[in-house]
C-alpha cells in the first residue's frame, strides 16, 4: 500500500488536465493565461481543442509541467474556481 504523502508521479513531470467550459471566443485565450501564472514556459501550441458535438461548450487538453504535487493541486484549484471553467479532468 502506498502511503498517502507519497505519489505515483514522479516530479517534475508533463501532466495533461482537461478543461470544459461554455463556447466563448477567448476560453482558450483565457485558460492558457491562467497556466502561464503557474508556468511561464507554457506552451500553447500544445493546447488541443474539442468543440462539443452541439458546439455549445469546448474541451481542452492542456500538457503542464508540474514541479511537486502542491504545484498541480493549485492548478487544478485556480482551473476550477474559475468562472468559464465548467469541469476539470
Amino acid at each position: 500500500m502506498t502511503p498517502v504523502n507519497e505519489s505515483l508521479l514522479e516530479f517534475p513531470c508533463d501532466f495533461p488536465i482537461k478543461v470544459m467550459g461554455k463556447m466563448q471566443p477567448d476560453f482558450a485565450d483565457t485558460i492558457i493565461a491562467l497556466l502561464k501564472t503557474f508556468d511561464a514556459q507554457f506552451d500553447a501550441a500544445r493546447v488541443e481543442m474539442r468543440p462539443s458535438r452541439a458546439g455549445n461548450y469546448l474541451g481542452l487538453t492542456v500538457t503542464v509541467r508540474a514541479e511537486s504535487r502542491a504545484h498541480l493541486d493549485d492548478m487544478y484549484r485556480a482551473l476550477s474556481g474559475h468562472p468559464m471553467v465548467t469541469v476539470v479532468l
